[in-house]
């Protein structure tokens, strides 16, 4: 029991109680053993000595009638001591029964647990389609006019057609805040003021409306993912514990894209940087950031598909300068641990960087990922520097039941030129909780801690904000913590996850973007994901082929890893330098990436494939 309640994380805390009750009984029970034992003794040693006594009376002088009276004495005082040790003996036979049945009772008892865990995630997974089925109810068309918009509310919040409403959100295990929409008049006020929200949709380019210029056409689909079954739990069982990038995994648990290329799915939603390189305003800049940090997790509600580990040196471009003004580069620049960095620079304001080493823990009935390192966002015309790290993420039921993604955990943003910060909260997955699943809260306030607007949201659908115009002390909440209240203006979309494209679930729930990344396109790096043979394979449905491909790579990697050690090879595009803002050390990109592609040469890069 110990190294099962070390290795789960959700046990439910009631066990320990439970054993520590079971073992104070039985101490008990030995204490009161002890008890009897000295009783015995006692009753031995007085026992003795009546035997004695009578013995010696046996022996004087007395009528034959007492002398028998005497003797019959002597008989019942040697039953006594006998029946006493047989006593004695019988506890210390209840004693054994005792601590036997209590071990068998508290394997009963982990039976039983196990099966209520069984239940509530049957259960949970039952809900999670309701909620489901819900949700599309709600959202589905209905006669309502655009101008309810604004007045749009997370789905347990029905839209009303009175202005006047008030909402009041009480927020559980969230930021000890209550927010609550302002009257008519501030509403209209918010209409016509500066942080009114636009829509994010994939026809436009930009939050002014204008539609795309006539751009590349890429592809729409990928071929579909083959029905192979293989059973994960026989492979895991034995990895308990161990670092998931040092378990050899068969490509049947993976997707057909590389961890380089999920790393660049974070520009997915990059018209939000976009749009915010445009702001006067830091404090509605630090909303759009907030947004666009929530929304790189929004793809990974359905994947829970494992991305394949980059080779070392592996690369991965994503040049759309062109169509939307950016161009993104990632190198794995260590295998153990595995590292990438990544370096995005936009003509449109802003550059992205980020070093993200991923540690991640088998737990026998879960999988915690932890990616680790900092991301930095950085606008050329304010100066102003974002800097904030990722959240954990939990893939569920690994043993029985069906997979399903939670993330968890806090995000500070901190605009490190201003002092400005925004917390996030993203609340983890509970089927007792009252709340919407997937929630995110967060507060954006100034240096001096004072709040200016709620954001509120789920990490996979949509996040709005609210600016706060008047703040008070509110009661005590459940906890007797006081709350704030704060009296915000209509919310206001800032962002929305786009439909998924058609037939996704059989193409491994692969967002638009996600499906070009594997597209292939000339003049990119040899050592481009792209280029990966095994990873090929497999979007194409080969996974034999691909898993001996794999092995090979594998293989190879570990030859060419011990040899770059010993020459102490450097990554090639990317080089370690201490941060001036963090004070850590991280690999930051160097240059000479994109003038090597203009220059067709590739001969500086190593044979990896």
């Amino acid at each position: 029991m110990n190294s099962h309640l070390n290795d789960s994380g959700d046990e439910e805390p009631t066990s320990q109680s439970d054993r520590s009750e079971l073992q104070g009984t039985l101490k008990i029970l030995v204490s009161k053993l002890d008890d009897l034992s000295t009783c015995n003794d006692l009753i031995a040693k007085h026992g003795a000595a009546l035997q004695r006594s009578l013995s010696e009376l046996e022996g004087l002088k007395v009528p034959v009638e007492g002398g028998e009276k005497i003797k019959a004495v002597n008989e019942r005082a040697t039953l006594f001591r006998i029946t006493s040790n047989a006593m004695i003996n019988a506890c210390r036979d209840f004693l054994d029964l005792a601590e036997t049945h209590s071990r068998r009772w508290q394997r009963a008892l982990q039976y039983e647990r196990e099966q209520r865990t069984h239940l509530e995630e049957t259960i949970e997974q039952l809900a999670k389609q309701h909620n489901s089925l819900e949700r599309a109810w709600r959202e589905a068309p209905t006669s309502k006019t655009c101008s309810l918009e604004g007045s749009e509310r997370l789905p347990k919040e029905e839209a009303s057609d009175d202005e006047d409403t008030e909402f009041f959100d009480a927020m559980e295990d969230s930021p000890a805040f209550i927010t609550v929409t302002a009257t008519e008049s501030t509403q209209h006020r918010s209409v016509t003021g500066r942080d009114t929200g636009v829509v994010m949709s994939p026809s436009y380019n930009d939050v002014s409306g204008k539609e795309l210029q006539p751009r590349r056409q890429r592809r729409t689909h990928v071929p579909d993912k083959p029905n192979y079954s293989l059973n994960l739990w026989s492979i895991m069982k034995n990895c308990i514990g161990k670092e998931l990038s040092k378990i050899p995994m068969p490509v049947n648990f993976n997707e057909p894209l590389s961890m380089l290329q999920r790393l660049t799915e974070d520009l997915e939603y990059h018209e939000l940087l976009d749009k915010a390189a445009r702001c006067d305003s830091s404090l509605e800049q630090m909303c759009l950031v907030a947004a666009f940090s929530v929304s790189s997790y929004s793809t990974t509600v359905h994947r829970t598909a494992k991305p394949f580990n980059p080779l070392l040196g592996e690369t991965y471009e994503l040049d759309r300068l062109e169509e939307y003004g950016y161009r993104s580069l990632c190198e794995q620049v260590s295998h153990h641990p595995p590292a990438a960095a990544h370096h995005v620079i936009s003509q449109r304001g802003w550059t992205l960087w980020q070093e993200i080493t991923i540690a991640s823990k088998f737990r026998g009935k879960y999988l915690s990922i932890m990616p680790l390192g900092a991301i930095h966002l950085h606008f050329h015309s304010s100066g102003n520097h974002y800097v904030w790290r990722k959240v954990t993420s939990t893939v569920h039921n690994i043993i029985v039941g069906k997979l399903w993604i939670d993330q968890s955990g806090d995000i500070e943003i901190v605009n490190h030129r201003t002092k400005e910060t925004c917390q996030l909260k993203f609340s983890p997955y509970s089927y007792f909780s009252r709340d919407v699943p997937r929630k995110v809260t967060g507060v954006v306030a100034d240096s001096g801690g004072h709040a200016h607007f709620i954001l509120s949201g789920t990490w996979d659908d949509k996040i709005e904000s609210a600016k706060i115009v008047q703040s008070s002390r509110g009661g005590s909440g459940s906890e007797g913590k006081q709350k704030t209240v704060y009296q915000t203006l209509s919310p206001k979309l800032l962002w929305k996850k786009y439909p998924l494209p058609e037939n996704a679930e059989n193409m491994y729930y692969f967002s638009a973007l996600a499906l070009t990344l594997n597209e292939q396109e000339d003049g990119v790096g040899r050592t481009d994901s792209r280029l990966r043979p095994d990873q090929k394979l497999m979007e194409e449905g080969r996974w034999d082929e691909a898993n001996s491909e794999k092995q090979r790579l594998e293989e190879k990697q570990r030859a060419v890893r011990r040899r770059r050690e010993a020459e102490a090879t450097d990554p090639l595009w990317f080089h370690q330098r201490r941060d001036s803002v963090t004070g850590e050390t991280n690999f930051v990109y160097k240059g000479g990436y994109w003038e090597a592609k203009e220059k067709k040469d590739w001969s500086m890069c190593p044979d990896i494939f």
